[in-house]
């Protein structure tokens, strides 16, 4: 068993554009068909916390993900540590009341998954949202911390991802949960969101790019669009180029702006986000005139790859404000 579509980083998955579209359709079926019932799909605050092993993950946490935001608590008996962090993240489980869904994995009956997530040490805390898995935090933590933590992955659950979480029935039996829901009515462009998917994951970067510029023709706003040819556009620029050559010729001419710029695509592509942020920032801060322009501009595009709600986002916006002012 494989836990698919995890992105340590967070950063560039050619699965993420449509991670986010069938999260957010799961997310929309759901609230339709409670409303058609008249009913609420209302889950039993029991039910906010569950323990999980590795046959259960793709059900229980991969597939929940598409619902709600899931906070992975990788613990064992004889971690000291976890029997403190654990009741904290219990009763936060209840208190945010079907913000995130809490699934607890026991390490020793659970190695594979354990070596999966690259788990050095316990307690480690995870999230897994629409199928991408990101590091939150691993040890001891105080409470303040970990509400500020849990606030922001709440926040880019749904606004990136439209996850507004589960509805709690006080009432509501154990183990309930909403019922399945039928399938939605296409969206205007649908269409062209998923045959620019379909071009990703082909290969076809040209034919993806076209199909997000299509959508945004029409839609300018429209997110996952915006998302998608970012990303897209970064892989095109990535593709074909050496990089040893890259690294060499960025370490050698740290004035050269279209090398620095080319070896920031390349750590984002890679996951090193701190690092392609802070490449380019440093060039802004040796550059002026339009070279300086040009740098920006390069690093508001990787901003889009990322995600304006991501933390190293705005923390880059800080910096390179500094930069600039």
């Amino acid at each position: 068993m494989q836990p698919r579509n995890m992105s340590m980083s967070g950063v560039v998955d050619l699965a993420a554009v449509k991670a986010a579209q069938e999260a957010k359709a799961k997310a929309e079926q759901a609230r339709a068909q409670a409303a058609r019932e008249g009913g609420t799909g209302a889950i039993s605050p029991a039910d906010l916390v569950i323990d999980v092993d590795e046959a259960g993950f793709e059900r229980d946490v991969l597939q929940r993900s598409a619902e709600v935001p899931v906070v992975i608590d990788f613990w064992a008996e004889w971690c000291q540590p976890c029997k403190q962090l654990s009741p904290v993240l219990e009763r936060l489980a209840v208190e945010y009341n079907g913000r995130f869904l809490l699934a607890k994995i026991d390490v020793d009956a659970n190695q594979m998954l354990m070596q999966q997530f690259g788990i050095q040490g316990i307690p480690a805390v995870f999230a897994v949202v629409a199928g991408q898995a990101l590091p939150l935090f691993q040890g001891a933590a105080d409470e303040t911390q970990i509400r500020q933590t849990l606030d922001q992955l709440v926040q880019v659950a749904e606004q990136r991802f439209g996850l507004t979480g589960l509805t709690v029935d006080p009432e509501a039996e154990p183990g309930g949960g909403a019922q399945a829901a039928p399938e939605r009515s296409a969206g205007p462009y649908d269409a062209l969101l998923e045959s620019a998917v379909q071009a990703l994951d082909s290969g076809d970067l040209g034919g993806a790019i076209q199909a997000y510029k299509n959508v945004l023709s029409e839609d300018p706003g429209n997110e996952e669009a915006k998302l998608g040819l970012a990303q897209a556009e970064l892989l095109q620029r990535v593709q074909g180029v050496d990089p040893q050559q890259v690294r060499r010729d960025a370490a050698e001419k740290p004035a050269d702006v279209q090398a620095q710029i080319t070896a920031a695509d390349l750590d984002l592509v890679g996951g090193h986000v701190e690092d392609a942020f802070g490449r380019l920032i440093e060039t802004v801060q040796r550059t002026v005139g339009d070279d300086r322009d040009t740098v920006r501009m390069r690093l508001l595009e990787l901003f889009e790859v990322v995600g304006p709600e991501d933390p190293r986002v705005i923390a880059a916006r800080r910096a390179l404000a500094r930069a600039l002012f």
